[in-house]
């Protein structure tokens, strides 16, 4: 199983120094998000101060670029950090597309498969000298001339594509169109091996390939502490996000699987309420068993058989999230355990 970690900073220096740290840890890889940054400029720089670490986007918004402006940039990334460019990529929500990004927005998930292929044809053009001839219900790409061609990328392979999602829809179009899915932390056990795998195994089948050519890939919350106060402090943060999340219609199924619909309607109600402390009334609706199948709880000695144990055989690399402070060399001795050749697992579904 691999382990990736999240870039927090933005400083030319920090990023610098994390990426260092990340690469010196174990760490398998290095993750961006796009909120108030650029997703892709500190990717360069990670690349260059280090020599395996993965680099990759966890997620960038896919529907803010057209895909010839995306390809280039995904394309460059790949050169320049030798091949270990991952390009996430998630839909955002409407009003962000229509209003932030002032790009157009409908059919997310027919979109999202439109786009990721309109990226491999324009790959293929570069790298494979294939005439680019994309012609689509959103996106049209049939231009393409020597000046405006780069280099092919490392070894003629482009980035691979993980594809962000929660709901069956965007799930199938990872598994019909992506390299990979970016599972969303709101999930459980359950969801993965009832709802998710099975998912991606029908859009595998449409698109004539196996599990073994496809990542899952978990944001995990996780729940540790040395002490009982950082244990207490990981647990009611923990179960502040879970609400958080739980109190999104879109995410419902996921509790409707356990029999929980119900707290998603308490947690939705309570969010648009006007009560002062309603954020932390929401983290006390999540009970004991609710937490323990969205996160892992566990002391630090103890994570890496119990992440093992429930997601195994289920997904292929992880990234611990947690929503607290608390001191990066904790994850270290997880991080190898978990990387040990004789741990690893691949999923059958």
């Amino acid at each position: 199983m691999k382990v990736d970690g999240t870039l927090n900073v933005w400083g030319a220096s920090e990023i610098v120094g994390e990426a260092r740290r990340h690469e010196k840890a174990g760490y398998d890889g290095l993750w961006t998000s796009e909120a108030a940054h650029d997703p892709f400029l500190p990717l360069l720089l990670a690349a260059e101060h280090t020599e395996r670490l993965e680099v990759g986007t966890a997620i960038a918004v896919a529907f803010a670029r057209s895909p010839m402006q995306l390809a280039y940039t995904a394309h460059d990334l790949q050169n320049y950090s030798g091949g270990r460019f991952t390009l996430g990529l998630g839909s955002q929500i409407k009003p962000h597309i229509e209003r932030r990004f002032s790009m157009p927005w409908s059919r997310p998930a027919a979109r999202m498969r439109e786009y990721v292929a309109a990226l491999h044809a324009i790959w293929s053009a570069w790298n494979d000298g294939t005439k680019l001839d994309f012609r689509g219900d959103f996106y049209t790409h049939t231009l393409m001339t020597p000046f405006f061609s780069p280099p092919p990328a490392p070894l003629g392979k482009p980035p691979k594509v993980l594809v962000a999602a929660v709901g069956e829809v965007m799930t199938g179009v990872a598994g019909q169109a992506a390299d990979g899915l970016l599972a969303h932390a709101f999930t459980t056990e359950r969801y993965l091996r009832e709802v998710t795998l099975p998912t991606v195994g029908r859009g595998l089948v449409e698109s004539a390939r196996s599990r073994d050519d496809f990542q899952v890939s978990l944001l995990l919350l996780t729940a540790t502490g040395r002490t009982e106060e950082e244990m207490a402090l990981a647990v009611r943060e923990t179960r502040r996000q879970i609400a958080f999340y739980g109190s999104t219609p879109a995410y419902r199924g996921v509790l409707e699987l356990h029999g929980w619909g119900e707290l998603g309607d308490e947690l939705n109600a309570l969010s648009k309420s006007s009560r002062g402390d309603k954020w932390q009334a929401m983290g006390r609706l999540v009970e004991d068993d609710v937490l323990n199948a969205f996160a892992v709880v566990a002391e630090p000695g103890d994570l890496a058989v119990e992440i093992r144990r429930r997601y195994g055989a289920l997904v292929d690399r992880v990234s611990f999230y947690t929503t607290y402070e608390i001191d990066s060399q904790v994850w270290e001795p997880v991080i190898q355990e978990l990387n040990s050749p004789s741990n690893n697992f691949k999923s059958t579904d």
